[in-house]
């Protein structure tokens, strides 16, 4: 059976960091929003609704197609709300697979912090105006323990 992990939080509160670690040292496939996107050669964010949905049903199809395959996979996205966590786990209850969350409970000032540090200079690096980082975060919902297996990072 597949493992699969949720990696949830705004952004610049450590998803990537911690996905690359089970990337590295546990061998999950890593999908990511940001990743695909800089494949692509977009390098601002948001991402046109368009592109954000072409890029998710791509993300998807790679995801059944992993699982369907016995890989683990973790998913670094924000899964910023409820509905984004639960349309997941529809997609993956068919295949047997109930999927931990992580989540990253990174105090606020230090998300705002680490986002206007950001330069664009790689993959998981987006610029984002002050503005945006603070709609990111203040309208992030987090995940309840109803929700199925959750980790906590502080």
């Amino acid at each position: 059976m597949s493992k699969v992990v949720f990696m949830c939080g705004p952004a610049g509160s450590g998803k990537s960091t911690v996905a690359r670690r089970l990337e590295d040292e546990d061998g999950l496939v890593r999908l990511s929003f940001d990743q695909e996107a800089w494949r692509r050669g977009i390098r601002s964010m948001p991402l046109p609704p368009d592109v954000h949905r072409e890029i998710e049903c791509e993300l998807r199809s790679r995801l059944v197609a992993l699982v369907a395959a016995g890989a683990d996979v973790v998913l670094d996205f924000s899964f910023w709300s409820r509905d984004a966590r639960e349309s997941y786990r529809d997609l993956l209850r068919p295949l047997g697979v109930e999927p931990e969350t992580i989540f990253l409970a990174t105090p606020r000032h230090v998300v705002l912090e680490r986002m206007r540090a950001r330069r664009a200079a790689h993959q998981d690096d987006y610029a984002l105006s002050d503005d945006l980082i603070a709609l990111y975060v203040d309208h992030f919902e987090p995940p309840t323990d109803d929700e199925g297996p959750l980790t906590v990072i502080r």
